[in-house]
């Protein structure tokens, strides 16, 4: 099998303005998140993008060539161009991964993905984070134990306004009591997104062990299998077979 070609997108805005952030991430979240995919997949060719780049990073022929699509958002998701968030779903229905991490549960692309508010509670006082991992046959849980915690994190309540996940990985709770649905699956067209909660960018979450594993292995998950469609518009199957046209999207 090919290595897993893993584009990590990260906002970058923070690590410039905030000096907290700039210090637990001085390279940028976005190359730490990375760093911890490169650990558990060595083969995996894994590269990084940011807002700032021409095209956000993420240009069409480098879409094409990205397997899994990691996404970090979170003040500037306003900032993200609708072209490129169009360009990011047409590869995503054609079969492209991607993992949506903490506040990116707001960016365009995934609200474009799921059709939903996405909307949730939140509070951020630095409490501890349980994660529950309550589907232990699933690819994503392999190597995890039952639970695992943060000792800092922003909390996320319920309800939380996404479409039912196709499948559960991991459920949190809170010191206040909360839970919050923290690892979902869900399946559009050809392409596999997974939504993970943990990373406010105050607290050195993406060192954390287990948050590296539960990442690694949402990407092996939702790499592409075998070949995606390329074609999504044809004329109706009752035309002859000379005036049937299908269009590339």
């Amino acid at each position: 099998m090919k290595p897993i070609r893993v584009v990590v997108w990260g906002e970058n805005e923070h690590e410039h303005t905030d000096p907290t952030v700039r210090a637990i991430y001085p390279d940028g979240m976005h190359q730490t998140i990375a760093d911890g995919i490169r650990e558990l997949l060595p083969t995996a060719d894994v590269s990084t993008a940011t807002l700032q780049e021409a095209d956000h990073g993420l240009s069409e022929s480098r879409l094409a060539a990205t397997d899994v699509l990691v996404w970090w958002g979170h003040c500037a998701h306003k900032k993200v161009e609708d072209r490129i968030v169009d360009r990011i779903q047409h590869r995503v229905l054609q079969g492209m991964g991607l993992i949506v991490l903490h506040s990116g549960h707001f960016a365009k692309i995934f609200k474009r993905m799921l059709g939903t508010s996405c909307a949730l509670n939140w509070r951020d006082v630095g409490e501890i984070e349980r994660l529950w991992v309550c589907n232990p046959g699933h690819p994503i849980a392999q190597g995890l134990p039952a639970y695992f915690e943060l000792p800092r994190e922003e909390m996320y309540g319920e309800p939380f306004g996404i479409p039912a996940p196709d499948e559960q990985v991991l459920i949190s709770w809170f010191e206040g009591g909360e839970v919050f649905r923290s690892g979902c699956c869900w399946h559009r067209g050809n392409g596999k997104i997974f939504y993970f909660r943990p990373g406010h960018e105050t607290y050195p979450t993406y060192f954390d062990a287990n948050v590296r594993r539960v990442i690694a292995n949402a990407v092996e998950w939702a790499r592409p299998q075998g070949t995606w469609a390329t074609v999504n518009e044809c004329a109706h199957a009752t035309d002859s077979p000379e005036e049937i046209v299908c269009k590339d999207v």
